[in-house]
């Protein structure tokens, strides 16, 4: 079995979603479920209905599971096999303050060398403290494992010293819940970020003491960097997938990205169920790869281009056809749904004739021609039906010429002074005229 398992926290980063797509790639290559395991131990950092976000972000990219779990819903199982532990000598108590830890970190520190618990630190407090917290004897020996991305990597024993794995008010800390967790479900490989590197051996040192013997592939992925070079922080707006779809990107471009991202792929443009044929974790780049905002543009813009007109005029909140075919035609300078829109919402718009184009002021001939545009409707003019015949009597009937024609009527038309050609719009414009050569009060 696969997993991803997002904490209710905070927005979806694009790296969570980045593993997330590629575990559940996985599970349907080696055809295995998919689950879902929300990590809700942390209590007090939880946020009220981000599980529902995260599951409903997650079923919008296609990501769909076969099973799901709420992590603190095995708190009691946790709690058993930690006794279980106890019982083996494998984990014991720890009386420590807080204060006496906080005191040996700050010693250790003076002195320049790592910050190590030691053992005989745990009954020191006994008297004091009635709530201990349950830690797991450090590892004795050198613990390895290969990642298919970076290779094998191996943990002195030394950097393994004894960790808390019940808090004192027995709730189970990350590293031991999830290590316990892959246990019950079965988990055969994992995809994450390479922030858990450190945490892996100790959840491997977890199912060690419990004489679990099966082998847990792993694969952490290398870190996403912002536009500055350094690690995406919450700070970067497209850190956050939540941000990327208000700005009108789909979620099949942001797949097509993410999984392009410090990667070969066979095709530059492709959906999620192509990737599932080709996809290998091990053509993943071991280094950090850079966020490009403008190369997932690209993307969408290609993404875009595959639908067509009944699908993108249900994307811009319409069932009109001839929206969709007046969006596609803005696809040759427009690279989201949000610009899209703004364009077709520019045209529809009263318009503002004595606001300045191009740092000129164009009222006076936009009055002209707005007249006479109004009249030709009011006649039901044979001369709407085309540009071309709506130009020459637009003309004649104005006496404008050169830019004092063209741009009032590019303006009426549209809400702006340049643009797509009038002649390629116009055939979806004119079905709409009444609703478009209307003026700002």
């Amino acid at each position: 079995m696969l997993r991803f398992a997002p904490s209710p926290t905070g927005d979806m980063h694009i790296g969570n979603l980045r593993a997330a797509i590629f575990n559940y790639i996985i599970a349907k290559q080696t055809n295995q479920p998919f689950l879902i395991r929300i990590e809700d131990t942390d209590l007090a950092r939880n946020i009220e209905g981000k599980d529902k976000e995260i599951l409903s972000l997650l079923n919008l990219f296609g990501l769909l599971w076969d099973k799901l779990v709420y992590q603190s819903h095995n708190f009691s199982h946790h709690q058993k096999i930690a006794e279980y532990l106890i019982a083996k000598d494998k984990a014991f108590y720890c009386y420590c303050t807080k204060e006496f830890l906080d005191q040996k970190r700050e010693e250790a520190k003076a002195q320049k060398r790592a910050f190590r618990y030691d053992e005989s630190w745990a009954q020191i407090h006994k008297d004091s403290n009635p709530k201990p917290v349950v830690r797991l004897r450090g590892a004795r020996e050198e613990i390895g494992f290969v990642d298919e991305i970076k290779g094998e990597i191996s943990f002195n024993p030394n950097e393994i010293d004894s960790f808390v794995i019940l808090k004192d008010d027995g709730i189970p800390t990350y590293n031991f819940a999830c290590a316990i967790d892959d246990m019950l479900y079965d988990i055969s490989f994992i995809v994450r970020g390479e922030d858990h590197v450190s945490n892996t051996p100790r959840q491997i040192l977890v199912r060690k003491y419990l004489d679990y013997t099966k082998d847990i592939g792993y694969a952490h992925l290398p870190i996403i960097l912002g536009e500055s070079g350094s690690k995406m922080s919450k700070r970067d707006n497209a850190s956050s997938v939540s941000w990327l779809l208000e700005q009108g990107f789909l979620p099949q471009a942001i797949i097509n990205y993410l999984i392009a991202m410090g990667n070969k792929t066979p095709t530059e443009i492709f959906r999620l169920q192509d990737a599932i044929e080709w996809f290998d974790i091990k053509h993943i780049a071991k280094s950090p790869v850079k966020f490009d905002i403008k190369k997932l543009r690209f993307i969408n813009r290609e993404h875009l281009k595959m639908l067509n007109e009944s699908e993108l005029a249900l994307l811009l909140n319409t069932k009109d056809v001839s929206v969709g075919g007046l969006a596609k035609l803005y696809l040759q300078e427009a690279s989201t749904l949000n610009e899209i829109r703004d364009k077709i919402d520019s045209i529809f718009a009263p318009k503002d004739i004595y606001a300045l184009y191009e740092e000129q002021d164009f009222s006076e001939p936009c009055k002209i021609l707005y007249e006479a545009f109004v009249a030709l409707m009011a006649e039901h003019s044979l001369a709407l039906r085309e540009y071309e015949s709506l130009k020459a009597e637009l003309l004649e009937r104005t006496g404008l010429k050169g830019k004092n024609f063209f741009k009032p009527l590019r303006i009426l038309l549209t809400g702006t002074s340049h643009g797509l050609e009038l002649h390629e719009i116009y055939p979806f414009l004119q079905l709409f005229l009444t609703d478009i050569v209307r003026l700002k009060d």
